[in-house]
């Protein structure tokens, strides 16, 4: 196309003109009359000029190339020098904590002892392991000798210190024994549901249930279990915490304080943001191969089922089979039903969270997530033994693979918005299942009036026909109805339904209500909400069944119909992993005792109710006798001048036979 003046032809473009805007044939007439003294041509001035140009870039950029040369040969000594700042600069901040308030520093001594001794550990395995291995050789010789009739000792030792410590420690609570004997009941259950009877690995299931009970008797039973866990749902509460700043800005407080969905729904999208930034970090990885390597060295199991097992601790059902994707298609029908079982049996820490918020106890959820893990390798090895020769048994390595992201603000932003279709199918899920149960119930109840049968409910059906199972886990009979309920809603529905009921009993009994509202119980004990909180807690419903088929079956579609073919027996041994999980719970459970309610209630104020409010007036009225028109106390409130007092005070909350 031909243009006028300043214009230019399409051939001009391909060949590389120049902007016309920006090249004018009056200033290139200025330019040769300037520079025609010289006798060169335009070509030769433009290659000169841009020669010199070179040059002076070469120069100016000299001293640039020279310290990048600099840098990359002495890479090494230099990564020591910052590494060694940073350290002695973490070292002084350390020690100036410490000195000043080394209560306040507890925290950041044990984290920093836990980081120096993988470090040190880490480098001693480096740079000292091979010597360590062929000074050890020799005994390990030996021991391998002794080791068939030496693992007999061991066994037999340990269990009598277990059969003794069971002996002393159920004689102060005997109903700790019903826990005992749910747990045997549930381990023979499933050995009869076995596929194959004859090859079950004793080795996985003894270790795998010894690592839950040694986790729990730690975490249950031990001072520094107890401190260390509670500390850790304290510190995760606060962290928790910060989502508000968020979703406060985005929804504005009216709604994130009145409006259920504003108010827990933004936790899954911040704790899901932080597991990506930890994933892109390597935390997460680091963490799930220690964990795996204690599982595989002890029960024997191999490599990729016991890290898919290892991640479910930390994420959910159909993102923990990603870390061993690629192997995925070659594993034997044993692995990927323990594959499954992992992700039926536990839950992710983006939805713990959620739970969290509701007031669900942190350190309850945060050790039943952990036993899960052993017990469900252990079950599922239990349920469906290794059969076949499995390609990856006794190999050393499997790769986990990386992140795509390329810096920390792309994990950040990636975990954020993979959030998003999980909020929305939590939001979706809750508001189909809430009124398909109402619609249930109300069903259940026509029919039940059709025989005149008032108030039948699902829940109702579900209680009754639950209720010896919650029994054996360690529920109270009076308990049983209730924990049995929420169990079937988690089972049939789903956990998230049941953890909502569960926190709606565990609010009634920490704001003092009375225990029973004509037949209605209001709330459960302390021990039945530590049962229920561990029975609750995995992702064993019959909605998990098509999450768990579609996530797998998109990563190996070869595989489908060995997924199709294990997977409800694969739901069941996640169903009784939890159970066995409770049982351990209601084994574990120590009693909280009741303080001093003569000083409690001196300086109590009876114008709201607490549960220890209503444990003293409980106490209170127990102790009180009305003789011939005359009220008088028995036990330590017999010499107590505001005795009547505080029983008109317990009076105004509580219905007695002395109040009247």
């Amino acid at each position: 196309l031909e243009m006028e003046e300043n214009e230019i032809t399409l051939d001009s473009l391909e060949n590389g003109t120049d902007n016309p805007a920006f090249s004018f044939e009056e200033e290139e007439k200025d330019n040769e009359e300037c520079d025609g003294s010289s006798g060169e041509t335009k070509e030769e001035r433009r290659g000169g000029g841009q020669g010199r140009f070179s040059s002076y870039c070469r120069k100016a950029l000299q001293p640039a190339s020279k310290a990048k040369h600099f840098c990359e040969s002495h890479a090494t000594v230099l990564r020591r020098v910052v590494l060694g700042l940073l350290g002695v600069a973490y070292l002084c901040y350390f020690i100036a904590a410490c000195y000043l308030d080394f209560q306040r520093a507890l925290a950041l001594v044990v984290m920093t002892a836990v980081v120096v001794f993988f470090v040190c550990w880490s480098f001693f395995k480096k740079h000292c392991g091979a010597k360590v291995l062929r000074l050890l050789r020799p005994v390990g010789k030996c021991f391998q000798k002794s080791w068939p009739w030496l693992k007999w000792l061991l066994w037999g030792a340990l269990l009598g210190g277990l059969i003794s410590w069971l002996a002393l420690d159920t004689a102060r609570n005997p109903e700790q024994l019903i826990s005992l004997g749910g747990f045997c009941v549930l381990v023979l259950f499933l050995f009869a549901c076995s596929k194959h009877h004859g090859a079950v690995s004793w080795r996985a299931v003894f270790w795998g249930l010894g690592l839950e009970f040694l986790f729990g008797l730690f975490v249950l039973r031990t001072s520094p279990g107890v401190q260390a866990f509670r500390w850790m749902g304290d510190q995760i509460q606060i962290f928790l915490g910060y989502t508000t700043a968020g979703s406060g800005f985005v929804f504005g407080s009216t709604l994130i304080e009145e409006v259920f969905a504003f108010q827990t729904l933004p936790i899954v999208v911040f704790f899901s943001c932080v597991m990506s930034i930890l994933y892109y970090l390597g935390v997460m990885q680091w963490l799930i191969l220690k964990i795996s390597w204690l599982l595989q060295v002890s029960m024997g199991t191999t490599p990729t089922e016991t890290l898919s097992v290892a991640g479910n601790i930390f994420v959910g059902q159909t993102e923990a089979p990603l870390l061993i994707r690629p192997y995925l298609a070659e594993m034997t029908v044993s692995e990927i039903h323990a594959v499954m079982t992992g992700g039926f049996s536990t839950i992710a820490g983006s939805v713990m969270g959620a739970y969290i918020s509701f007031g669900i106890d942190a350190a309850s959820l945060i050790a039943a997530s952990v036993m899960a893990a052993p017990c469900a390798l252990a079950m599922s090895k239990l349920v469906y033994p290794e059969v076949q020769e499995s390609k990856f048994k006794g190999k050393g390595n499997v790769r986990i693979s990386s992140g795509e992201e390329k810096n920390i603000l792309e994990a950040a932003s990636n975990g954020a918005a993979a959030s998003v279709g999980l909020v929305a199918n939590i939001a979706a899920n809750l508001i189909a299942f809430l009124a398909v149960l109402e619609f249930i119930n109300a069903a259940v109840r026509w029919f039940g009036e059709m025989v005149d049968i008032q108030g039948l409910t699902f829940q109702v059906i579900l209680s009754y026909v639950l209720m010896p199972v919650a029994f054996l886990m360690g529920a109270d009979w009076e308990d049983s109805p209730v924990v049995a309920e929420l169990l079937g809603i988690k089972i049939f529905l789903n956990e998230f339904v049941a953890y909502q009921q569960l926190s709606t009993y565990k609010k009634n009994r920490l704001a003092g209500l009375e225990e029973w509202d004509g037949n209605r119980k209001q709330w459960i004990s302390e021990r039945a909400e530590s049962i229920a909180t561990f029975a609750l807690c995995g992702f064993a419903n019959l909605s998990s069944i098509g999450i768990m088929l579609g996530g797998l079956g998109s990563m190996a579609p070869e595989r489908k119909s060995d997924f199709a073919s294990v997977v409800l027996r694969a739901l069941l041994t996640g169903i009784c992993v939890s159970m066995l999980n409770a049982c351990l719970a209601g084994l574990l459970h120590v009693p909280t005792e009741v303080g001093d309610c003569v000083r409690f209630f001196s300086t109590a104020n009876f114008s709201s109710t607490s549960y220890n409010t209503y444990t003293c007036c409980k106490q209170l009225f127990a102790s009180s006798v009305l003789e011939n028109g005359t009220l008088s106390f028995t036990g330590s409130w017999a010499g107590q001048v505001e005795s009547k007092l505080w029983l008109m005070g317990c009076c105004g909350h509580y219905n007695h036979t002395s109040c009247s």
